[in-house]
């Protein structure tokens, strides 16, 4: 009889106990627009974290994805209002300003996979130098204070963050796509092997004939451009982007990523875990604001002890094995 595994199965039956401590402690927990308020507000970090799971499987880490979605927001609200005096407030001008988004995230998915290959940089290194860019400069694209779309722009982007089909929204949509297309990448094409191959033993990966930098610089880039897309989907919810934008969402990704499964250390990558993971973050944060049993601000710490766990069971099963 095959052994279960409870490495596999604990996110799972997290979630689950998770979705009953929550329906004990308050009622309103299992209304419709509750849960459909925690589901979209997870589908930010939810794309993030499907990104950061292939670029942690493949040994690598990337600190500026929330500098990053500040920095894109910034730009492309900007790039909106500019073009409003040429083309007015239009689908056109929105659909132009979502490019910037998306474009401008693959090409700092670039910057950064190719300092971490061509340049043979540590990724934390990189990393953590262009989280410190990418805010400083959307800080300083908006004089210290904020940045916002125009009135008319804002009604007219809006539904794409609060409309959808019946009470699943858009971003929810989105996510559970990228989910699907996320997991089926990883279990079913060559580009899904190659990232664990390269985690596992990169020095076996090229005896294999594996390109070793053009995947991880693949993986950057699938990042870049997930951050892009959260960017899109996360602009018409507030209509306006700051230095403080975005502020944790890396250490949310790389959370949920790690309590999903996913090898810290590479090798092993679990994007329907990933997905599990940003749930099970999301629905604690959510029960502990209707049960009011801890300050919001302490979610950070919470977080972080989430973190220092997983990253201790996986150490655990690596010894027990």
């Amino acid at each position: 009889m095959r052994r279960i595994d409870l490495h596999v199965l604990g996110p799972l039956l997290a979630l689950v106990a998770l979705f009953i401590l929550g329906a004990l402690l308050n009622p309103a927990f299992l209304a419709p627009a509750n849960l459909s308020n925690v589901a979209a507000r997870s589908a930010f970090t939810g794309l993030i974290a499907i990104g950061m799971t292939f670029v942690i499987t493949q040994g690598g880490l990337d600190l500026s994805v929330g500098s990053m979605a500040a920095f894109l927001a910034g730009i492309a609200i900007m790039a909106m209002n500019a073009l409003v005096p040429i083309t007015e407030a239009n689908w056109g001008t929105v659909l132009m300003g979502m490019g910037v988004a998306l474009g401008g995230g693959v090409l700092a998915g670039m910057l950064n996979g190719t300092l971490v290959t061509r340049w043979g940089i540590e990724a934390f290194i990189v990393t953590l130098g262009t989280m410190g860019i990418f805010r400083s400069l959307v800080t300083w694209l908006a004089d210290g204070g904020t940045l916002s779309l125009g009135s008319d722009l804002r009604a007219l982007y809006r539904p794409v963050y609060f409309g959808g089909i019946g009470w699943v929204t858009w971003p929810i949509i989105v996510f559970a796509i990228a989910a699907v297309l996320g997991e089926w990448t990883m279990r079913h094409t060559r580009f899904g092997r190659h990232v664990e191959a390269i985690g596992s033993n990169d020095r076996v990966a090229r005896y294999s004939n594996v390109n070793v930098e053009r995947v991880r610089l693949a993986t950057y880039v699938l990042l870049g451009a997930l951050v892009g897309l959260a960017t899109i989907l996360y602009i018409p919810r507030l209509g306006s982007a700051s230095g403080s934008t975005g502020t944790l969402w890396e250490l949310e990704a790389i959370a949920a990523v790690i309590i999903g499964g996913t090898a810290l250390k590479g090798g092993r990558g679990r994007v329907w875990g990933t997905v599990v993971g940003v749930l099970i973050l999301s629905l604690i944060d959510n029960i502990l604001n209707l049960a009011d049993l801890v300050s919001p601000y302490l979610n950070g710490a919470i977080q972080g002890v989430i973190i220092v766990l997983a990253v201790v069971l996986q150490r655990e099963k690596r010894s027990a094995e």
